[in-house]
């Protein structure tokens, strides 16, 4: 199948504080993407800006697919100006995804920011298995698609920089004092996506209550298929390119 396409535009909506959900619709049949695959989207067909921008599968809809973004520069700003009926090339789905848990694991998510954007595709993958989901914002404004989670019989645990909604302060104490007070008899696997600081934070907490986890990189990319050596990480087992090892690695497995 094809991984260059064409996408028409079909809805491009804001939700709130310069986030924006992009619904688009392939010209041809394309393979369906993983959840924490990607898609690099051309977001204007000349030569500024030159770079395709890569973005999460957000979710997958009978053969259209969602993107879910935050306006942060010139990109995504264009992008979110774009109106149903506008055509976009795209490169995808790319990368590494999330594989399933096994049938004897609590799943829990971890999304930080923009990081929500895959855990919606991956809980839908495995609404079966009641996952829990810890959520961490910068402030209220940035909270997004509770009432979708929750919709799915997805457990919610959400923090605010601010307090301004659920916890104050960081998620990643909220998952800790979680987990350090749950008496689960099933072990955990852990996924999760966000800032950098946030999955590091993780991956100590994973190694202090020997979780098995996998984390979703964020990383600026130029090409998406591993030619540029633009988004190279360092790992145990050597460097690894993010677009195409990854995105997504073994929680052990980065050194940061």
């Amino acid at each position: 199948m094809n991984r260059v396409f064409k996408a028409t535009v079909v809805e491009n909506k804001k939700l709130i504080n310069n986030h924006y959900l992009l619904t688009l619709h392939p010209a041809v049949k394309i393979k369906k993407p993983r959840p924490g695959n990607f898609f690099m989207v051309a977001v204007e067909t000349g030569l500024d800006p030159l770079l395709k921008r890569p973005f999460s599968i957000h979710r997958w809809i009978d053969g259209n697919f969602q993107l879910l973004y935050r306006v942060t520069g010139k990109g995504t700003k264009i992008l979110s100006e774009k109106k149903p009926g506008n055509i976009l090339d795209i490169l995808g789905p790319l990368g590494k995804g999330f594989p399933f848990p096994g049938k004897d694991r609590q799943v829990i998510l971890v999304a930080g920011g923009i990081g929500i954007a895959p855990m919606y595709a991956m809980a839908e993958s495995i609404k079966d298995k009641n996952p829990l989901l810890f959520y961490g914002t910068k402030t209220k404004k940035d909270v997004l698609l509770v009432d979708d989670f929750r919709s799915m019989g997805v457990d919610l645990r959400i923090s605010t920089d601010d307090g301004s909604y659920g916890v104050k302060g960081n998620i990643v104490n909220v998952l800790k004092k979680y987990i350090a007070r749950d008496s689960l008899k099933a072990p955990y696997v852990m996924y999760a996506c966000g800032p950098a600081i946030m999955l590091m934070k993780l991956s100590g907490l994973a190694s202090e209550y020997k979780m098995k986890g996998y984390i979703a990189m964020e990383q600026n990319m130029a090409c998406g298929i591993g030619t540029c050596l633009g988004c190279v990480v360092k790992t145990r087992k050597g460097h690894k390119r993010v677009c195409k090892e990854g995105p997504v690695f073994p929680i052990e497995e980065i050194i940061w």
